[in-house]
């Protein structure tokens, strides 16, 4: 790569890992106050002993958190809660840890913030003359029927463990009361941040500079606590190099025959599918960017690109950065999954989901 080249990468990759960084930030520090445990609780004590409003909570607080704080937070730091919150009221911790698993990431279209590959589209969107208002007006409804069918589809392969009831409703841990409603209330507002501010990076960045100052005057000896995920920032980079790379070098000829041309109805189930495809195959952010360049010359087209590759890799563990983070705290927390009925379900919702995203996108 030219020096040039270079240049342009470090352009539209930058803003990304920054908000990589410090959208991480908030959620640690959002973690340690507490915030993710209260709301589980919270969840446990509205349910009214009900298991299936349980879960219907669980859903809204898996979906928000994938929405304003990014997939790999939900994957991350809400599954353990849930899991714990499961197994503290009594109920079957399996559908609702799928139910962080597969809404961390059929979940994340709405907002740019929700996934890297969102962030890494929003340049493309610039570049055809759309901003944030534009972004989000189209992925609206696929996004709504993408939550809805992920919702579908958990109640009926689990409707008998959503049946019932609980009698045991668990306090939350004791927490820090001052930075537990300085975290949260950070939370709350950066929804509203990131859809009024042009580029993420900026609300994220004086978030976690609000949260970080709170840590220190209240839990000074908990700052080292915050993990920076350093390795993911350089995986992430490296990744990007090495697609442009590979595109320099014929990758794309070899590609635009799969995703074919055109937006009509047809064209835009050929891009979602082959990028659910290609996602599922080697990972969600290879697949985007190497697909990307065939796609940008129309956002219905990018949209749909988004939709495979967002939603769609759900059957490998490998698809998502989110499932095999999630699959590790699953194992930290005693709960062991099964790779192939994993699959065969995460199957099953991937291409109902999909479907039901695209159908969104082409029909309505």
């Amino acid at each position: 790569m030219s020096l040039a080249d270079l240049t342009d990468l470090a352009e539209h990759v930058l803003p990304v890992m920054v908000f990589l960084v410090m959208i991480t930030v908030v959620a640690e520090i959002a973690d340690i106050a507490g915030v993710f445990d209260v709301a589980g609780h919270w969840a446990a004590r509205a349910g009214h002993h009900r298991t299936w409003q349980l879960w219907l909570l669980i859903a809204a607080l898996s979906t928000v958190c994938t929405v304003v704080l990014s997939l790999d937070t939900t994957a991350v730091l809400l599954t353990p809660v849930v899991i714990a919150v499961a197994r503290q009221v009594g109920v079957r911790p399996l559908p609702f840890a799928l139910t962080t698993l597969w809404l961390a990431n059929t979940a994340s279209l709405l907002l740019p913030v929700s996934n890297l590959t969102n962030l890494l589209a929003l340049h493309r969107f610039s570049e055809l003359g759309l901003d944030l208002s534009d972004y989000v007006a189209l992925t609206r409804k696929p996004a709504l029927a993408a939550v809805l069918a992920t919702l579908a589809v958990i109640a009926v392969l689990h409707w008998r463990d959503l049946r019932g009831s609980y009698a045991i409703e668990p306090p939350a841990d004791p927490h820090d009361r001052p930075l537990l409603i300085a975290a949260a209330c950070v939370c709350v507002a950066l929804g509203p941040a990131f859809v009024l501010l042009p580029t993420p990076a900026v609300p994220a960045t004086i978030a976690a500079a609000v949260l970080l100052t709170g840590l220190a005057v209240r839990q000074r000896h908990r700052v080292r606590e915050v993990a920076v995920p350093w390795g993911m920032v350089l995986a992430v980079t490296a990744l990007l190099v090495l697609v442009e790379v590979a595109a320099q070098h014929g990758l794309h000829r070899h590609l635009a025959g799969l995703v074919g041309s055109g937006t009509d109805a047809g064209a835009l189930w050929q891009v979602s599918a082959v990028g659910a495809a290609t996602a599922n195959v080697t990972n969600n952010l290879p697949a985007y960017l190497a697909l990307e360049r065939l796609t940008d010359q129309d956002p219905q087209r990018l949209v749909a690109l988004l939709i495979g590759t967002n939603l769609g890799p759900l059957i490998t563990v490998w698809g998502s950065l989110a499932t095999l983070l999630w699959r590790e705290r699953c194992r930290r927390s005693g709960l062991t999954i099964a790779l192939a009925p994993l699959a065969a379900r995460s199957a099953v919702c991937a291409v109902v989901v999909v479907a039901a995203a695209t159908t969104a996108l082409t029909v309505l």
